[in-house]
């Protein structure tokens, strides 16, 4: 019996001392950094007093908050706007709806910008590298109400393709591209999205290339590796880590469908297929004022794109050993 308390007390003497010499490293390393979090404190608190506090608001999800009146004396209903929206006929539509544009934006979205890094990659001319680079950058600094006014200028139907249509006999009556959403409005979308971002989202991966060691190349020429191979058995494999991570990011980011283009480019008449989660909620949240049940659908949201995130970061983990944490 008296062994037994000893062993229990040598475990916890034992456990104290390494929590004791792990709280000493860490007050050691922040010491030894205390400059660097001293520049760092300002950053921390903005983003503590930006992102972090506003959650708090996320109470009201569970109320029935009036704006302007005190959160503290607003009536608890529980789980009623969460009920409200899953019972909703549109329900099954935004889902529909925010699920494909978000799943389409993801399967041609998230490699064109692996596929331009690794064509970028492989021009030898170092001027015409740089216009397509800057040519490619420029369309994610337009907004989407220039994006907005382009596309209508293109593809309404007195637009520019339309004309080309008419003019050359493809066609016998305009075409309402932007008008009938079963058969166009995705396409358009997720090709807009595609090319608004595709330089931008191709400069991590230009960057991941050039930490590739050039002797792999050398090396690759000399078992008779021509650029294709090389780009496929050296330069892919190297930023694998890079594509693993980001994939595993923009997974959480299915459901946010965007808010910008469906508003600005959908109408009443492709409403079927043009209405998202997020629209929704801006119709009902800031339109009208309906800040809890927005609430209740954004935290709905939220919840399953983390939930998407870790599932994902544990998937990769265990077959491809690499993520995020």
């Amino acid at each position: 019996m008296e062994s037994t308390v000893h062993e229990l007390n040598d475990y916890r003497t034992s456990s104290m001392a390494k929590k004791k010499t792990k709280f000493q490293l860490i007050k050691r390393r922040f010491y030894r950094e205390r400059q660097i979090w001293m520049l760092c404190i300002p950053i921390l608190l903005f983003i503590a007093i930006m992102q972090y506090l506003p959650m708090l608001g996320v109470i009201t999800a569970f109320m029935n908050y009036i704006p302007g009146t005190s959160v503290f004396k607003s009536e608890w209903v529980g789980l009623l706007h969460f009920k409200t929206f899953f019972a909703s006929p549109d329900f099954p539509m935004l889902m529909r709806n925010t699920l494909a544009i978000g799943g389409l934006d993801i399967l041609f979205g998230f490699p064109a910008p692996i596929i331009l890094a690794l064509l970028l990659n492989e021009v030898r001319s170092k001027p015409f590298r740089k216009f397509i680079q800057s040519t490619s950058y420029l369309p994610y600094f337009l907004s989407w109400v220039v994006i907005a006014s382009i596309t209508f200028t293109l593809f309404g139907n007195e637009g520019i393709f339309n004309e080309f249509l008419l003019r050359f006999g493809f066609s016998d009556q305009p075409i309402a591209f932007l008008g009938e959403g079963g058969k166009y409005y995705w396409g358009i979308i997720t090709g807009l999205g595609v090319w608004k971002n595709v330089g931008w989202n191709s400069i991590i991966y230009l960057s991941a290339i050039t930490s590739v060691d050039p002797e792999q190349y050398d090396a690759g020429k000399v078992d008779g590796l021509g650029r294709f191979k090389s780009m496929w058995h050296i330069t892919l494999p190297a930023i694998r880590p890079t594509i693993v991570v980001l994939w595993i990011l923009s997974l959480g980011s299915i459901f946010t469908a965007g808010l910008e283009a469906p508003l600005l480019i959908g109408n009443s008449q492709t409403r079927d297929y043009s209405e998202v989660i997020d629209t929704y909620v801006f119709t009902y949240g800031l339109q009208l004022g309906n800040y809890s049940f927005a609430t209740a659908i954004e935290l709905v949201k939220s919840i399953i794109a983390i939930t998407l995130v870790f599932g994902a970061n544990r998937f990769t983990k265990k077959v491809m050993d690499t993520s995020i944490y």
